[in-house]
């Protein structure tokens, strides 16, 4: 999945992606990753945004950008979460989302 390789090309910590295409309507996938501090976060965000442009994709909506804990962008039929660490734990979506299979990212 092009999003989570542009991510781990950018050393966010243990991406992964849920497979949801049969549990929900919301998205096809999800990608987890999170951040070493606000500024990792949001530059891993920001970093993601330009590559995907740069191919045609173009993101739906954003949010969290400016705060840094927790970014949310919505990319269609995927929506990626990037996190820092302590928000990425607290709200578990692997947890959450535990019936999804799971593609761990190299």
């Amino acid at each position: 999945m092009l999003a989570a390789s542009v991510l781990a090309g950018r050393k966010a910590q243990r991406p992964v992606i849920l497979d949801l295409r049969k549990l929900t309507i919301i998205a096809d996938y999800f990608v987890i990753c999170h951040g070493t501090s606000d500024v990792h976060v949001r530059a891993l965000a920001e970093h993601l945004d330009e590559e995907m442009a740069a191919r045609g994709l173009r993101r739906v909506s954003a949010q969290g950008l400016q705060e840094g804990h927790w970014v949310l962008l919505d990319l269609g039929d995927v929506i990626v979460h990037v996190f820092g660490e302590f928000e990425r734990g607290f709200y578990d979506l692997e947890r959450l989302w535990g019936d999804a299979p799971t593609i761990e990212v190299p």
